[in-house]
C-alpha cells in the first residue's frame, strides 16, 4: 500500500470523530512553518477545530483538554530523513530520539501531557523540511 493510500485509510478511520488539528511551527524559519501553513490552508474547517499554535503549543494544552477531542492530529515539520516535502504519519510511540523536532517542547511531550488528562487517539503528521534557517516561506 502506498503512503498516499495509507494516509487516506487513516483519515477515513478518524472521520465522524470529534477531531482537533493543531499545527506547530515557526513561520520565520522556512520549512519549520509547515504545520502553521497547513492550518492556514484548512481555514474552511469549522472554527475551533484547527489551531495554529505557532512556536508555543504548550499554551494550548488547557484549551485542548477543555475541548476533549476524540482525535488529535498534530502537524509539524519533522526531520525523519525523508525527501523534502515528504509527509509521514506517526503514532506517539513511534516518535523517539531518532526523530528531530525544532521546538523547545517536543511534540511527543506536548501530547503526553494532554493524554494524562483525557483519553484520545493521536496522530502526528510529519512534513520533512529541507531548510529551517531564518527566512519566510517554504522551500
Amino acid at each position: 500500500m502506498s503512503t498516499y493510500d495509507e494516509l487516506c485509510e487513516q483519515l477515513k478511520a478518524i472521520r465522524g470523530h470529534s477531531t482537533l488539528i493543531i499545527g506547530i511551527g515557526n513561520r520565520l524559519k522556512g520549512d519549520d512553518g509547515a504545520g502553521c501553513i497547513v492550518c492556514e490552508q484548512l481555514k474552511e474547517i469549522p472554527p475551533g477545530q484547527v489551531i495554529d499554535a505557532g512556536t508555543v503549543p504548550e499554551n494550548y494544552i488547557g484549551p485542548i483538554i477543555e475541548k476533549r477531542p476524540e482525535v488529535l492530529v498534530v502537524v509539524d515539520a519533522v526531520d525523519f530523513g525523508g525527501a523534502a516535502g515528504q509527509v509521514k504519519i506517526f503514532k506517539p510511540e513511534e516518535l523517539n530520539s531518532a526523530v528531530f523536532s525544532t521546538h523547545s517542547l517536543s511534540p511527543r511531550l506536548f501530547v503526553d501531557v494532554i493524554c494524562q488528562s483525557i483519553p484520545l487517539e493521536v496522530y502526528f503528521v510529519g512534513i520533512q523540511p529541507q531548510d529551517i534557517t531564518l527566512g519566510e516561506g517554504l522551500s
